[in-house]
């Protein structure tokens, strides 16, 4: 990894699955600049110092406004595909094995970007991940809560007539006022179709989105979800059924959600039994990729190798994949330990 504080005993990285990255997060500002050049669009930026310099949030709201207006440069299924590309590169050598996509078809909609093209576009780059990054990956649409459900559910069916690749749908943006069961439609038509589901929940919303999502929208997997240590029985809950919890500590950090990395409930939640693992959510506004992630909880809470590869072990335990996939991944992951503990024997 090219962290200096994760326990590595070589040059190979923690092998690890992605289950919660918004392929728009992962714009870096450079790829921004390049892109507009290509499309004719004037940034309202002097230049990429000057874009950085933005990259400070107070809440969810604040990265969001960016987030949505730095997406004008995605104009081509070309420019699509190079994002995705760049993602997958830059995983590659953060260790990510497998990769399950969050793309937001309806704010490229809102800009006149069809479905074709948005999707298109990321699809094309992840058919030769594997070939091309070792990386085995999958496409999730995700619906923006703070838009109408209707709206969503127009979109889903457009999806499903057009037979999109995508293995699932999520649901993301703005949490606050917006609960889970505003799209019991959505999901349940979803369902139906044979598709996955999961959703943000607990992020800046109250535990009982949590529970919402997961009475209500039957989801199989709880995006964030650090907001469930304030309710005991959903707790015991979670850790009896073993939901998959995907949190993003540098995410947290940078939205404000958290007051700063040592007070993240990442350590609590591994202490109660919860399964949890960690991801970057948008790493090019939040800080880092999964190995930066990784790098500074090591730094902040000095997690060993056998705890970094438990947390491994629950994100392709809690990937959407074949048995036969997880056996690999799982094998690579004690193969690092094993490594690890040999390079560290007296």
């Amino acid at each position: 990894m090219s962290a200096s504080t994760v326990p590595t005993p070589s040059s190979s990285p923690l092998p690890v699955a992605e289950l919660h990255l918004h392929i728009e997060g992962t714009l870096e500002p450079e790829l921004i600049f390049e892109l507009a050049s290509r499309n004719g669009i004037e940034l309202p930026y002097r230049d990429v110092a000057d874009l950085r310099a933005r990259y400070e949030f107070t809440d969810l709201q604040s990265f969001l406004d960016l987030y949505y207006a730095n997406m004008a440069v995605l104009v081509t299924e070309d420019d699509f595909a190079a994002m995705t590309t760049a993602y997958l590169r830059r995983a590659a050598g953060a260790g990510v094995r497998h990769a399950e996509i969050f793309i937001d078809p309806q704010a490229h909609l809102a800009r006149g970007v069809d479905l074709a093209t948005s999707i298109g576009g990321v699809a094309r780059a992840l058919s030769t991940s594997s070939a091309d990054f070792g990386i085995s990956t999958s496409l999730i649409a995700a619906f923006l809560r703070d838009q109408p459900a209707e709206d969503a559910l127009a979109v889903l069916e457009d999806l499903i007539a057009m037979e999109a690749p995508i293995i699932g749908i999520g649901l993301d943006s703005a949490e606050v006022g917006h609960p889970p069961s505003k799209f019991t439609a959505v999901f349940d038509r979803a369902r139906a179709a044979g598709l996955e589901c999961v959703a943000h929940a607990g992020e800046e919303g109250p535990p009982g989105y949590i529970s919402e999502a997961l009475d209500v929208l039957k989801v199989s997997r709880i995006d964030h979800g650090i907001r469930a240590m304030e309710d005991d029985a959903l707790v015991r809950r979670l850790v009896e059924e073993q939901v998959p919890m995907t949190v993003c500590p540098l995410s947290n950090v940078r939205l404000r959600a958290v007051t700063n990395l040592a007070s993240h409930p990442l350590p609590r939640m591994l202490e109660a039994g919860l399964n949890v693992s960690i991801h970057s959510d948008d790493p090019s506004y939040f800080g880092g990729y999964l190995d930066d992630n990784l790098d500074q909880v090591v730094g902040t809470f000095a997690f060993d190798a056998t705890t970094l590869a438990h947390l491994a072990a629950n994100s392709v335990r809690s990937a959407f994949l074949s048995e036969q996939r997880k056996v690999e991944l799982l094998a690579e992951i004690d193969a690092w330990l094993n490594g690890h503990h040999t390079a560290t024997a007296p």
